[in-house]
């Protein structure tokens, strides 16, 4: 809600922010005009999702045209929820990072095991494979937090 927000940037904006580090919130897409309007412009926001496509019948997606219009820069992509609970394949979250780089985003790309996947020791071929199927499309990583 807002009011999470509300004291999200007052703690943000109260407090000195070391410079040389580029800080970032992440919002859902209901809420990025209000953050972003909310703090000033050496902190970015972070759309928690969106579409690799501009446009389309996909219906509650966001595309990366749209953060922009929001004047947000960043875009988190890949989210173990995402992954989870709505099927995410590696490769549609490759195609999300590409796409999103394509357009001027900047991407927080999320790699990580499942609890399972770590107590059966499996935590580098995952990383490792979600890692590579963003390698096989994107080129550049310059704009990329891992």
């Amino acid at each position: 809600d807002k009011a999470t927000y509300d004291g999200l940037i007052t703690n943000l904006t109260s407090n000195c922010l070391d410079k040389e580090v580029e800080v970032v919130i992440g919002a859902p897409t209901c809420y990025l005009d209000y953050v972003r309007t909310k703090l000033p412009t050496t902190i970015g926001v972070a759309a928690q999702n969106c579409f690799y496509k501009k446009s389309g019948a996909y219906t509650g997606e966001i595309s990366p045209e749209m953060i922009l219009d929001n004047k947000c820069e960043w875009v988190i992509i890949g989210h173990s929820e995402r992954r989870q609970i709505f099927g995410e394949t590696d490769q549609m979250i490759a195609e999300k990072v590409n796409y999103a780089l394509s357009v001027g985003l900047k991407v927080i790309f999320c790699i990580g095991e499942t609890l399972e996947e770590r107590e059966a020791g499996k935590t580098h071929e995952v990383c490792f494979r979600q890692m590579q199927a963003a390698a096989d499309k994107v080129k550049n990583w310059d704009n990329v937090v891992v």
